[in-house]
């Protein structure tokens, strides 16, 4: 993920190929991606926090040009041996990849005219500092988007390794020094009827009580197989109509909300430069 790493194994908390997962996991993974596509056709786009670059050669489909960096490097390794290692007998844009910290991005000014940090930003020590960053590697009117787990969430719970999470009045604080036109979308809308996501919902709280819930995502995997039934393997990359797509529904930005999962922000970098 995009942090300083302190010799940190962030691939035990990022989705790779072959990783159980459940329905819901695997269309929020697609989610992010479908709906960051339409923002990024002929442009130039980078991926902060890119993981094992699942999404990466989805939107390379599409973009201008497209880079991928993680702070770590068994995931960076492991993105590379997909696009780069492997002959297929199909024709695939290959974006860039390479070790980078969200912190400190090693590009000019105005180099690119998208910005993805997707479930990362909780990881970054200083989130300011890649907002900064951020702006300075925009081109005039370029946009960043940033996919987060709502806090405000009744069902939430923090993973290892993080910093700081952010609500939606908080996420547009973090933003508005940098970026105009800030927008916020929800995706995944809490459903709280029904025995099984009351029971489900029941377990949960249960578990973040009495500190239950594992670390890594390999380990969460066996609980949810338990307690939620059949887990299916994360594909090797993104691809359209892996899974149904719902398109977030644009949100306020000025209250937490408790309706969704999943929180979007759309900013627009200002200027013409």
């Amino acid at each position: 993920m995009a942090v300083e790493t302190d010799r940190v194994d962030y691939t035990v908390i990022t989705e790779s190929p072959g990783l159980k997962a459940t329905q819901e996991q695997i269309a929020r993974l697609y989610q992010r991606y479908r709906f960051a596509r339409s923002f990024g056709e002929n442009k130039d786009l980078l991926e902060v926090g890119c993981g094992s670059g699942m999404g990466l050669g989805y939107l390379a489909n599409v973009a201008n040009s497209i880079i991928g960096v993680d702070v770590d490097e068994n995931n960076v390794n492991a993105a590379k041996k997909y696009y780069y290692g492997q002959k297929t007998g199909e024709e695939r844009r290959k974006p860039e990849i390479g070790v980078m910290d969200a912190h400190k991005l090693s590009f000019s000014e105005g180099s690119f005219d998208l910005v993805l940090l997707f479930e990362a930003l909780y990881y970054l020590r200083e989130p300011e500092k890649f907002i900064g960053e951020t702006r300075r590697v925009l081109r005039g009117g370029g946009n960043i988007i940033i996919c987060t787990v709502n806090k405000d969430w009744e069902d939430f719970h923090p993973s290892p390794y993080t910093h700081r999470y952010f609500s939606v009045p908080e996420l547009d604080k973090l933003l508005r020094p940098s970026f105009t036109d800030i927008r916020f979308y929800g995706g995944f809308r809490v459903e709280r009827g029904g025995f099984k996501n009351r029971l489900a919902s029941l377990l949960k709280h249960a578990a973040l009580k009495f500190n239950l819930i594992p670390g890594s995502l390999g380990a969460r995997a066996y609980l949810k197989r338990i307690f939620i039934g059949k887990l299916y393997p994360l594909p090797e990359g993104v691809t359209d109509g892996m899974a149904p797509y719902e398109e977030p529904v644009e949100i306020s930005k000025d209250t937490k909300n408790t309706e969704f999962k999943i929180i979007y922000a759309v900013a627009t970098r200002g200027g013409t430069r």
